[in-house]
């Protein structure tokens, strides 16, 4: 039986930089996982991920979870030597300084891979063009929102010396690509779903 969830392992350890509930922060990563969570969950997320992470013989992993249909809206882009990894679902969306629209679940995770050695200044600086070509693209996909109140990212990378992933770089072009032919094929397929 198809898995859930996905499950995505390195090579080797990379740098991890993310709003991840499990092992979010800066740290070593062996890998991620996108974690299928019901819609109206609301467990101890800590203690659900670490189990998930040990039931799936997991060590050293950054979680994300959804409730949205991981098998049905994963999308992955790549260009260069970035990859991104993009789970949709819009059922709340929201405007950064907004007072945002009663909750209800839906979260847009993003896990952005760098096959390349950046410092993690260089890491923050993907983050900000990740956002900005998430913003974009909902904004053309006309959503009057800047994303969603439960948004997930998470950049990996290892350890070097570039120090610039903003849009005016080769790195950040390739960034902002990924990211919203991703971010646009899944959340179709999301409004796909939802008919």
């Amino acid at each position: 039986m198809e898995s859930r969830h996905f499950i995505k392992s390195f090579n080797e350890p990379m740098m991890a930089l993310s709003n991840a509930p499990h092992r979010g922060g800066l740290v070593n990563a062996n890998g991620f996982f996108f974690m299928k969570v019901h819609k109206d969950y609301s467990g101890d997320y800590k203690a659900d991920c670490l189990i998930f992470e040990r039931e799936n013989g997991l060590e050293n992993f950054v979680g994300f979870m959804t409730a949205a249909d991981i098998r049905r809206v994963l999308a992955v882009s790549r260009h260069g030597s970035v990859t991104a990894y993009v789970t949709a679902g819009i059922t709340n969306p929201a405007i950064a300084g907004d007072v945002p629209p009663p909750w209800k679940p839906g979260t847009i995770n993003m896990a952005i891979v760098i096959n390349e050695g950046l410092t993690v200044g260089a890491m923050a600086n993907a983050i900000m063009t990740a956002t900005e070509a998430k913003t974009y693209t909902l904004l053309k996909l006309g959503y009057k929102a800047t994303g969603t109140t439960s948004d997930g990212i998470g950049v990996f990378a290892y350890p070097g010396e570039k120090e610039w992933a903003g849009t005016a770089t080769e790195l950040g072009i390739n960034i902002g690509k990924t990211v919203r032919k991703a971010l646009e094929e899944s959340i179709r397929k999301w409004e796909r779903i939802r008919g």
